[in-house]
């Protein structure tokens, strides 16, 4: 079983991946994409993701690890492969602003665009496709829940992964000085 931490971008994929692995977790990583000002603790990627339609089977290195895949990039997941997926939720307007602020500082050309419709819309198309696909298990959780209640949220997820994990060093990840963008 593959754990996979999901959900859009800026949605709180890497704090999870970070409480994960606090909690004992092995992460699959190439730690090639460096922490910088948009995510102090690093991305916590494997840049093979990017292309799991066109080549997965490095994905079975991965069994009994967590691994962030992109919301929009779970289509690619090989069926012949079990997945328990933390889905991570956020407020609409607070990703929108986040990736804007890091649009403005790393591809200046793509800052500003509207892409509300295209998450929103992949969200509905998301919700519909995840339930029927027999080898994902999924969960949600909300960046801000996480936050506020850190020790609840480690509980949920190492619940739903049925593993045992570290709940306190899990909880203790999460700086609430580093949700920004928040919405009130």
């Amino acid at each position: 079983m593959i754990t996979i931490v999901s959900g859009l971008p800026r949605s709180g994929t890497s704090l999870m991946m970070q409480m994960l692995q606090a909690g004992g977790l092995r992460l699959q990583t190439d730690n090639v994409r460096e922490a910088d000002t948009h995510n102090l603790r690093g991305y916590y990627e494997d840049r093979r993701v990017k292309a799991l339609a066109k080549e997965n089977a490095w994905l079975a290195e991965a069994d009994g690890m967590a691994l962030k895949v992109v919301s929009l990039l779970l289509y690619n997941l090989p069926s012949d492969l079990e997945y328990r997926v933390v889905f991570m939720r956020r407020n609409m307007d607070e990703i929108l602003r986040s990736q804007d602020k890091m649009l403005a500082d790393t591809a200046p050309q793509q800052a500003g665009m509207d892409i509300r419709p295209h998450f929103e819309r992949h969200l509905q198309d998301l919700a519909k496709w995840l339930p029927q696909q027999e080898h994902i298990q999924s969960m949600e959780l909300e960046y801000r829940s996480v936050v506020d209640a850190p020790l609840d949220a480690a509980r949920s997820v190492a619940d739903f992964l049925e593993l045992q994990l570290d709940l306190e060093a899990m909880a203790t990840v999460v700086d609430p000085s580093l949700y920004r963008q928040r919405q009130e």
